[in-house]
């Protein structure tokens, strides 16, 4: 199980404070790296564990007449240090420093996510087994088809969670990696068994290959996950707020003493927390694109990409992450009508039992087509008059010539259909480990 965060750790990801921190504690391993291949004095390490700090108002300020982050900081560090910062940043490039600790930023902040996921998926799996076998009408096209159970509709997304733990993990493995290789990627003023302690102490692996910089298709599948979670959070947001409508209201999203709905309308009980989430999918999801478009840079680098990720690394993982705990918090509270479900499901005048008839039908050897004939005739009769499928069925000799009325009424009853259900949910529910 991965550890839970407070909800502040992973925007604390994304501080200058954070990210000069990190730049920081590369330099410094780096430095130890050197040293323990005899080429800094153990003196001078020393020096610079002890002494090296930053000021990130002071780092902004120099900034200014530098025009270069990684000079400023590097400046402003030295000022602390003395003499012996002449070994700090030595034989790297200013991209050694930042794609690697940027990929520190989004494993960390991935770690954060996992545990997020987990916690969903936990909460998805009580729930399913809570509503296993809560009748409810299944619609396809917005139209009444079949019978399922809330609860199958919950494993559904249980299962599709499942998956984006396991697209989560590979995202931040991908990303987990570092570069300590210069300017080109060939290691001209350091070498590869340094790039490897550097990155050992780092948490990281080593790319078997960079240039100046990592390549952007791990920061692009990065994105990417996180938006195919986002998009999945929002599938799923679309769904409740359907059910939440005056005309179907078999769920409902928690309505807190002291919640207003409208400015207007004293009565409203609106789903803006499913609402909410459906719009961030679409930021997320924006993000992601930025990130393809980042993957094309000019040969060993150019720096087109670097203003992007500043913007949609923090606010695509602060977002998911946002998404993740709402979603989580609103499925523990929400609130399900089963007696609204089974109204529902009566409502549409037994016309959903219409494939168990021509089933029922060719079984007694009619072709499929004449069998879809007789049903559907009686079928269209029953939504235009609004009577019952079984009573427009009873009455037509047609059919009658092969199934008897006890047989049809043993079809369209309320028991048969639930006791059938119940033996697939069961098969469902054990296959995916429940």
């Amino acid at each position: 199980m991965i550890p839970r965060y407070s909800p502040k750790d992973i925007a604390a990801i994304w501080t200058e404070e954070a990210k000069f921190q990190r730049w920081l504690q590369l330099e410094i391993a780096a430095v130890e790296a050197r040293m323990e291949a005899g080429v800094v004095p153990e003196e001078a390490l020393g020096t610079i564990k002890e002494k090296a700090k930053f000021d990130v108002a002071e780092i902004l300020e120099i900034e200014k007449e530098t025009k270069h982050d990684v000079i400023a900081f590097l400046t402003n560090v030295a000022g602390y240090v003395g003499p012996d910062s002449r070994y700090i940043h030595e034989g790297l490039t200013s991209s050694d420093v930042v794609d690697t600790c940027l990929a520190m930023q989004m494993r960390d902040a991935g770690h954060i996510l996992l545990g997020d996921i987990e916690q969903l998926i936990t909460v998805l799996g009580k729930r399913a087994v809570e509503f296993k076998y809560t009748l409810e009408m299944g619609r396809t096209h917005g139209i009444h088809a079949e019978p399922t159970t809330f609860g199958l509709k919950l494993l559904l997304w249980h299962q599709e969670m499942l998956r984006h733990l396991d697209r989560m993990k590979r995202a931040v493995a991908v990303i987990s990696v570092g570069k300590i290789s210069g300017a080109v990627g060939t290691y001209q003023h350091l070498s590869p068994e340094i790039e490897a302690v550097v990155c050992e102490k780092l948490g990281l692996q080593p790319s078997s290959i960079s240039t100046q910089i990592l390549q952007r298709d791990r920061h692009a599948e990065f994105a990417t996950t996180l938006a195919l979670i986002a998009s999945s959070i929002e599938k799923f947001s679309v769904e409740l707020r359907h059910l939440q409508r005056t005309e179907v209201r078999e769920a409902e999203e928690y309505f807190s003493k002291g919640q207003k709905g409208s400015s207007a309308m004293p009565h409203k009980r609106n789903p803006i927390t499913f609402e909410r989430l459906t719009g961030l999918a679409r930021v997320v999801r924006s993000n992601s694109l930025a990130a393809m478009e980042d993957v094309a840079l000019w040969h060993e680098r150019d720096i087109s990409h670097s203003s992007v990720e500043r913007i949609i690394m923090p606010d695509s993982t602060i977002a998911l992450c946002y998404m993740l705990r709402t979603f989580s918090e609103s499925l523990e509270t929400l609130l399900v009508y089963p007696d609204r479900m089974e109204e529902n499901f009566n409502s549409s005048f037994g016309l959903t039992t219409s494939q168990t008839l021509l089933l029922a039908l060719t079984g007694k050897g009619l072709t499929r087509e004449k069998a879809y004939g007789l049903v559907q005739r009686n079928a269209m009769e029953s939504w235009s008059k609004r009577i019952h499928l079984r009573e427009l069925v009873l009455e037509d000799k047609e059919i009658l010539e092969h199934v008897t009325p006890q047989e049809i009424t043993e079809l369209f009853s309320f028991d048969t259909i639930l006791e059938k259900l119940k033996t697939s949910v069961d098969t469902i529910f054990q296959r995916n480990g429940f």
